[in-house]
């Protein structure tokens, strides 16, 4: 059984985001997905997110669940029934939630790693840290609110970089199986996101130069969304043999 969407409030979304050699990203994507480019670059990161209220719609509000939750993405596109779509592939997904562990994969898309979390916030300083219980993942991420974005940033401004993330609502995970990959939308009620400033960006997974060799990927900007109302919609799974949606 995978229930059809998970309700909730996202209280503190960090996006923090890379800029890669597409040669290289491609080299870590499973078929049909291909990076997605901007300005040449493929586009990759973390999305640091705490969730609290998460629940199905029949249950009420004071039962809802918190967690922290870690997702290592790729920008992607993929060929579908004669159109491009666009989303995001989840190579890992990290939760401080042993239940999100047991139901991830079973009763809602994307298997789920057991990690603990370390975090500090206030009003000027962001502090996220966390480490898998299997010690794959490791992720450190110090970082303050900013005015705009970083010159250097391949969006230019926030409008292109909050339009370029918005539209890749639709995320497909890695399963055991490398044919198969489970389908999930996050659908916000709203969406405001804000630039930081980081001063301490940490990843296993990025920093690993047999993954991403020297000079092939570098940090792009971070951006912030905090108290959004939101569903997880399942999506179905994808199956890259036939590139069609199964329900």
């Amino acid at each position: 059984m995978v229930l059809p969407c998970i309700h909730g409030v996202i209280e503190r979304r960090v996006l923090l985001n890379y800029r890669a050699d597409p040669a290289v990203v491609a080299r870590l994507l499973p078929l049909p997905f291909r990076p997605q480019q901007v300005q040449g670059h493929a586009i990759v990161g973390i999305c640091l997110i705490r969730l609290r209220g998460m629940r199905p719609r029949f249950v009420p509000a004071w039962a809802g669940l918190a967690s922290e939750n870690a997702a290592h993405r790729i920008a992607v596109a993929w060929d579908e029934h004669g159109s491009e779509k666009v989303g995001v592939y989840v190579p890992r997904r990290d939760t401080s939630s042993r239940l999100n562990v047991i139901a991830g994969g079973r009763l809602f898309p994307g298997i789920q790693h057991h990690a603990k979390f370390t975090v500090d916030e206030t009003s000027d300083h962001l502090h996220i840290a966390l480490r898998s219980r299997d010690g794959d993942t490791r992720v450190r991420i110090e970082a303050q609110p900013a005015d705009k974005m970083p010159d250097h940033s391949v969006f230019g401004d926030l409008d292109r970089a909050s339009d370029f993330f918005a539209n890749g609502s639709l995320g497909w995970s890695a399963t055991p199986n490398p044919a198969l990959h489970h389908g999930m939308k996050l659908d916000c009620k709203q969406w405001i996101v804000r630039p930081l400033t980081v001063t301490l960006a940490q990843s296993s997974w990025f920093d690993d130069a047999q993954r991403f060799p020297r000079g092939s990927i570098v940090l792009d900007h971070a951006l912030v969304m905090r108290d959004v109302v939101h569903e997880w919609q399942a999506q179905g799974d994808l199956q890259s043999n036939c590139c069609q949606v199964r329900h």
